[in-house]
C-alpha cells in the first residue's frame, strides 16, 4: 500500500507541477500582450525610450517639424546605412532598431547644415568658431581607438550632428549624414539627468 500511495502522490505532484507551469506560462503571454498593448500605439505616436548617456535616459517623444531644419534643432534622426551603423552596432554605440540599416534613432543636436566648414582637430571648429563641448577622445570606454572625420564641407542635402557627450558617436568620428534620416525633433517627456 505505501508503494501505491507514493504512485498517487507523484501522480499529484505532476499534475501539480504542470498546473503551476501552464500557469506561470498564461502570466507571461497575458504580460506580453499587456506589454505589446502599450509599446504598439506609443511606437506609432513617436514615443520612444533612450537608453544612451548622449541625451538624459528616459521616454521621449518625435514631434513633427513644421520648418526646415535649423542649427540648434535637437532631433530624432536614423544614421545611414552600411560603414557608419555597422561600426557602430559592432562597437556597440548604436542599438538595434527600426532605421535603415537596423539601427536605432539617434537623439543629436543639428550643429550645421550644408555648405558650412568643419575643421576637426582637438574639438570642431564650424565656419571658424569652436563647437562647445566638441572635444574629441582618441580612445572609446573600452580602451578602442577612434578615428574622427577629416572635415571639410557639408555638402548639399546633409547635416553634421552632435551631442555634448564626451564620449557621443556623433559626426565628429562619422562626419555629415543624409538630412533624409530626419524623423522629428526631439523632445524629453520623462527622463533622468545623471
Amino acid at each position: 500500500m505505501t508503494v501505491g500511495a507514493r504512485a498517487d502522490a507523484g501522480k499529484l505532484t505532476g499534475k501539480k507541477s504542470g498546473e503551476t507551469r501552464r500557469r506561470a506560462l498564461a502570466i507571461l503571454v497575458g504580460g506580453g500582450v499587456v506589454m505589446a498593448g502599450i509599446a504598439v500605439p506609443g511606437w506609432l505616436g513617436g514615443w520612444r525610450i533612450n537608453l544612451t548617456p548622449s541625451e538624459p535616459i528616459g521616454l521621449w517623444r518625435i514631434v513633427p517639424l513644421e520648418r526646415p531644419l535649423a542649427v540648434g534643432d535637437l532631433v530624432f534622426v536614423c544614421p545611414p546605412p552600411g560603414p557608419i551603423s555597422a561600426f557602430g552596432l559592432v562597437r556597440g554605440y548604436l542599438h538595434w532598431g527600426s532605421c535603415p540599416g537596423a539601427v536605432a534613432p539617434l537623439i543629436k543636436t543639428v550643429a550645421a547644415l550644408s555648405g558650412s566648414r568643419i575643421e576637426v582637430g582637438a574639438g570642431v571648429m564650424i565656419d571658424g568658431a569652436a563647437l562647445s563641448r566638441s572635444e574629441l577622445i582618441a580612445r572609446d570606454g573600452a580602451g578602442r581607438p577612434l578615428i574622427p572625420w577629416a572635415g571639410g564641407i557639408v555638402p548639399a542635402s546633409q547635416i553634421f550632428v552632435h551631442s555634448p557627450f564626451a564620449g557621443s558617436y556623433d559626426s565628429r568620428y562619422f562626419g555629415p549624414i543624409p538630412a533624409a534620416g530626419f524623423l522629428g525633433l526631439a523632445r524629453p517627456i520623462f527622463t533622468l539627468h545623471p
